[in-house]
């Protein structure tokens, strides 16, 4: 069992950036972002493949937001660049063991989330 801590949400003005980070307790095969505004469905972000640091965006988030890693730290990274109120939502961190993929259920550990919200 892996434990996934989120932090570093927040409010910011259109424009504007955050990092969001994601300690895990323990090593997993690949990480992700997924997303989740009110009333709508969790939506995938990016992912990163641990052990080569491949990386992978959705379309909405490509050019504005960086995923990363700190392998002595056991973190993930979400540098979150112009910000836009679309992108209001509570940001997840999710982990697996086995693959990597934009599919909610490719995931078997999940963070409590954490509130971005972006204000015009």
């Amino acid at each position: 069992q892996v434990q996934l801590v989120e932090s570093g949400g927040g409010l910011v003005q259109a424009g504007g950036s955050l990092r969001l980070s994601c300690a895990a307790s323990g090593r997993t095969f690949s990480r992700a972002w997924f997303r989740q505004a009110p009333g709508k469905e969790r939506e995938f972000v990016a992912f990163i493949v641990w052990s080569s640091g491949g990386t992978y965006y959705a379309d909405s988030v490509k050019g504005r937001f960086t995923i990363s890693r700190d392998n002595a730290k056991n973190t993930m990274y979400l540098q979150v660049n112009s910000l836009k109120p679309d992108d209001t939502a509570v940001y997840y961190c999710a982990a697996d063991n086995r693959r990597s993929g934009v599919d909610v259920n490719h995931y078997d550990y999940w963070g409590q989330g954490t509130q971005v919200t972006v204000s015009s």
